[in-house]
């Protein structure tokens, strides 16, 4: 059999190099996962306004929201709702303590 070779970025990579799944390949590419930015987003609520009333905030302005005190808050990852969560304070700055994660069924039901 001939020295089979593919393209992996801007080199060429012979076929037995590249991760193969059982022992050790499926840590190599979840490594390579773990490097991937990802865009993160805590939802406090949402609201409309019209541009003249958005000139007019200033500071002290206040800003209704949509959710009601209490209500969980959403984290998305890159824009798709991932889990709800609370507002924590932890060593003097806000964090979200995550109470529901959604599950991966649940967000394929979303996206038909």
């Amino acid at each position: 059999m001939a020295d089979e070779t593919t393209t992996q970025g801007d080199q060429s990579v012979p076929m037995n190099e590249l991760p193969q799944p059982g022992v050790g390949g499926a840590n190599r590419a979840i490594d390579f996962l773990l490097d991937v930015p990802l865009n993160l987003t805590v939802e406090l609520g949402r609201t409309r306004m019209l541009v003249n009333d958005l000139l007019q905030l200033g500071q002290g302005s206040v800003v209704e929201l949509t959710k009601i005190v209490g209500e969980p808050l959403e984290v998305h990852v890159n824009e798709k709702l991932i889990a709800r969560g609370e507002v924590v304070v932890l060593n003097d700055k806000f964090a979200v303590r995550l109470t529901d994660i959604i599950s991966p069924k649940d967000r394929l039901d979303k996206l038909t």
